[in-house]
């Protein structure tokens, strides 16, 4: 049978009148217990077996359903006295605020009523918003005469959540309702009710709808009582005073009682529909707890629309800790052997792989790799034991599907929160390795942004073979070494890999040829050609290139010298492959490197994804494999400078600090000339700025002049890119330099001067954050108080970003999760309505172009058919 398609054309909000409410009731509610003695549900109560079951052996008396197959049915609670809805308060604010207190008409003139009845029209017809108007009718209408009736109008205010209060009198809900039952009906579309879906006086109500049993399940402890839900305790709340109330109204009780008991109900209703109404203390749990009632059971994090809709938990789903593990491949994931046997793949049965899954059962759960069930082909589960597995080896037939264990080899996918870009979740093979953590391979750390102080990541496994197949050649990780940011690499060295390689390559790096084949075996690549002489590091690394490959590049460590020599660097750092080798030039973070590598970038678009991964993987453990054949350590040694540069520093240093006396004096002496466009103050403190800036820099130069490349590890790592950089160090050697705060030098703390250390006013270096220590010679008392306050700035600022940005990403992936590219290459939406007639206006995938550069296939065709005919 072929469907029907049916479209919605439009859906219409409303309110349910109470008549609504009674005829969708199945029963009226009036006991507030739940249970009896016996643990049966009590009739007209809350837990009445109308209202829907949900043990499964009871059948529900609406609709004769078991358990679980009956959804529920609403009852109702008949409200002794009406209540003003906490949703609807401001409305039947606005409402009040612009009808007239006595002839309830819509204070706006016949003119005016005229004029915006045709204007509602217009906007309804062309299904456009009226918010924009009605918001307009309830400005204009705020009179203080009624042009109908000539009555004069009373302020009226709200007090939060649901009092309305006119001139010093507080309207009762009876009487709100009553001069909402009075506005005409021809006035209502003017304050936005829509006559035909909802009345005004409906917004305070008479009867209270029940929800289902299934709305608010009760539970039952391991200690065999029963626990409500909070909606139930709620409830119990309202029906309790409900009663007091009408049983006080019978019997004739003080105007008083009646008021008292009227007001906390509107109390109990108002926190039904809004634990967090502002205004109103929460309704608490016995324990103290804040009840979770109807509102916050939808909104924010934790409701049900991010909580259980947009985002769930899943199954087929693994979490634990991440190491470091720099022998196995970018693309694979090493999966503690616990996890393996826990989380399953499911396995049809053929006639071709019928004894690979019989071996599976014969292992059973407990051996890996194993199976944990067996589905039959009428989809019933049969849990795989010890004692039953030969029954079901037996029964086993094509058809049949196994949930086998993970095994090596199998797709997976691994994610990192919190997931920013698409490379925050990539596909990953398995392998199977013993203990409890993740291993990964440190190439892929950028892209995931992760490291290894204690992070979690997350698995999933696909359970079909379509999305298998569909995530290997879309999201393995070797498809992701371009980035879709900037169209170069976001996967590559880092670290150790960086300076590893730059002390294999660099000038004067010579290995003996048992060495070289020691090296090249650890980093399990095939042993080259014997050639019974030395080896150079650069002949080691070119073992890595493609045979035609020819590049130049400067490396990361080219010191930008006013004349670069090119063929005669110093640094080494002009780097020159010809034909797969490696002719002259270090290898670090601008060959290699995530963000950086040239290399890896021409190999990766010029030889395709496959060749680029088994460049990284190989280049990783050589580099790894020659740093750990030469050494390499670092010790506060390398941050040692002699007491002659620490005498010239100290020099620079204090001749600074005169020179910002002097500006000071001439500020005070009033001879200060102002810079355009600034304040004299302004020009005294960015000179300032500018004179302390210079002197740590300079204090860095000179510290930098005693650092040797060759016997500093610490310089290695700075200059390569490897981690860290010169001002690190010339920090720790040097001078720590100017603390700042918001921008500027410190000037805030005591009355006029920034520490009780120093005198009013002071404008000096040391009075304003200006730490004239190195971290190696240790801060005084002062300079580390400016330090922190630098510091605690750095933290407040990145927490304040990291929200800020979170909530940006989540208003965009919002905005724009409906946009899709179509086969036509236009952006449309889901309506099909065209956002952009070409995707990015050039049809190009950021991930698949050259830095952003459209790349000309001809023009690539013809260069490498020019390569191979050479």
């Amino acid at each position: 049978m072929q469907g029907i398609l049916k479209k919605i054309s439009q859906i219409n909000f409303g309110l349910m009148s109470p008549d609504d409410i009674r005829k969708m009731s199945v029963t009226k509610i009036v006991t507030p217990d739940t249970y009896d003695e016996d643990g049966y549900p009590i009739e007209a109560g809350l837990m009445d077996p109308r209202l829907g079951v949900i043990d499964p052996g009871l059948k529900c008396r609406s609709c004769g359903s078991k358990g679980w197959d009956c959804q529920g049915h609403f009852g109702h609670i008949n409200i002794a006295r009406p209540v003003i809805h906490v949703g609807f308060a401001d409305t039947i604010h606005k409402i009040l605020r612009s009808t007239c207190k006595e002839c309830s008409r819509v204070l706006l003139t016949d003119t005016e009523i005229v004029d915006y009845k045709n204007k509602i029209d217009t906007l309804v017809k062309n299904e456009e918003s009226l918010t924009d108007i009605i918001k307009e009718i309830y400005t204009v209408a705020r009179r203080d005469k009624c042009p109908h009736c000539d009555t004069e109008q009373e302020d009226i205010k709200i007090d939060k959540p649901v009092s309305i209060v006119e001139g010093n009198y507080k309207l009762t809900p009876s009487e709100v309702r009553e001069r909402l039952e009075k506005i005409p009906e021809e006035d209502h579309m003017l304050l936005g009710v829509n006559p035909k879906v909802a009345k005004p006086e409906w917004m305070v109500l008479t009867v209270l709808p029940v929800p289902p049993v299934t709305v608010r399940p009760s539970i039952t402890l391991e200690t065999g009582e029963r626990s409500e839900d909070d909606l139930t305790h709620k409830l119990v709340d309202i029906l309790r005073i409900n009663q007091r109330l009408k049983e006080n109204m019978e019997a004739g009780a003080p105007q008083l009682i009646v008021e008292d008991l009227w007001e906390l109900l509107q109390y109990h209703v108002t926190t039904y529909f809004d634990n967090e109404a502002s205004g109103v203390p929460p309704a608490r749990h016995r324990s103290g707890r804040p009840l979770k009632t109807l509102a916050q059971r939808l909104k924010g994090k934790e409701g049900r629309f991010r909580s259980n809709l947009s985002g769930k938990r899943v199954n087929f789903s693994a979490r634990t800790v991440i190491s470091p593990d720099p022998n196995i491949s970018i693309n694979e994931v090493g999966v503690p052997e616990m996890i393996a046997k826990e989380v399953t793949v499911p396995i049809y049965v053929t006639p071709w792989n019928m004894e690979e899954m019989k071996e599976y059962i014969r292992n059973g759960p407990n051996v890996h790799p194993g199976a944990n069930y067996v589905e039959r082909p009428d989809g019933r589960k049969v849990r795989v034991y010890e004692e039953t597995k030969e029954a079901v080896i037996e029964r086993l037939e094509p058809g049949f599907r196994v949930e086998r264990h993970l095994i090596n080899g199998d797709i997976v996918l691994f994610n990192r929160q919190p997931s920013l870009h698409r490379m925050s979740m990539m596909a990953h093979e398995v392998r199977v390795l013993p203990y409890k953590t993740f291993r990964l391979n440190l190439c892929v750390c950028p892209p995931y942004n992760a490291d290894f102080d204690g992070d979690e990541m997350n698995m999933h496994v696909f359970q079909t073979e379509e999305s298998r197949a569909e995530a290997k050649s879309l999201m393995r990780v070797q498809e992701h070494i371009l980035s879709p940011r900037f169209g170069g690499p976001i996967i590559g060295g880092i670290h150790d890999h960086i300076s590893g390689a730059y002390l294999l390559t660099r000038l004067g790096s010579e290995y003996e040829e048992d060495e070289v084949f020691q090296i090249v075996k650890r980093a399990r690549m095939p042993l080259p050609d014997p050639k019974g002489e030395k080896w150079t590091g650069k002949e080691i690394f070119s073992l890595l290139l493609p045979e035609n490959m020819n590049m130049v590049f400067k490396a990361e460590i080219c010191r930008k010298c006013d004349e670069c020599l090119k063929q005669e660097c110093k640094n080494d750092a002009y780097v020159v492959i010809e034909d797969g080798q490696l002719k002259m030039g270090v290898i670090d973070d601008k060959s290699f490197g995530s963000f950086a590598g040239n290399i890896l970038d021409a190999v990766v678009k010029e030889y395709g994804t496959d060749s680029a991964r088994e460049f990284l993987d190989s280049a990783t453990k050589l580099a790894i494999s020659g740093v750990m054949t030469r050494g390499f350590t670092t010790s506060t040694a390398d941050e040692e400078i002699p007491q002659e540069a620490q005498d010239r520093i100290e020099e620079l240093l204090s001749r600074s600090e005169r020179r910002v006396e002097n500006l000071i004096e001439a500020y005070n002496n009033e001879e200060l000339e102002a810079l355009p466009g600034r304040s004299l103050e302004e020009t005294l403190e960015m000179k300032i700025m500018q004179e302390l800036g210079e002197a740590r820099d300079k204090s860095g130069v000179i510290a930098e002049s005693y650092f040797d490349i060759n016997k500093n590890h610490a310089v290695v790592m700075a200059l390569t890119g490897a981690r860290g950089s010169m001002l690190n160090l010339t920090q720790i050697a040097a001078c720590v330099g100017q603390q700042s705060v918001r921008g500027g030098r410190i000037d805030r703390g005591y009355s006029e001067r920034t520490l009780p250390h120093f005198k009013k006013r002071e404008l000096g270096a040391k009075s304003r954050g200006f730490v004239h220590s190195s971290y190696k010679s240790g801060l005084d008392p002062l300079e580390f108080f400016f330090h922190a306050m630098g510091g605690r700035e750095g933290l407040v600022d990145t927490a304040i970003r990291t929200a800020q940005s979170g909530y940006m990403q989540r208003r965009l992936v919002n905005a724009l999760q409906d946009l899709s590219v179509r086969p036509d290459g236009t952006v449309r939406d889901n309506r099909g309505v065209i956002i952009q007639t070409v995707y990015g206006e050039d049809l190009v995938d950021p991930a698949k172009s050259d830095y952003g550069k459209i790349v000309d296939l001809d023009k690539v065709i013809d260069e490498i058919r020019i390569k191979t005919s050479k």
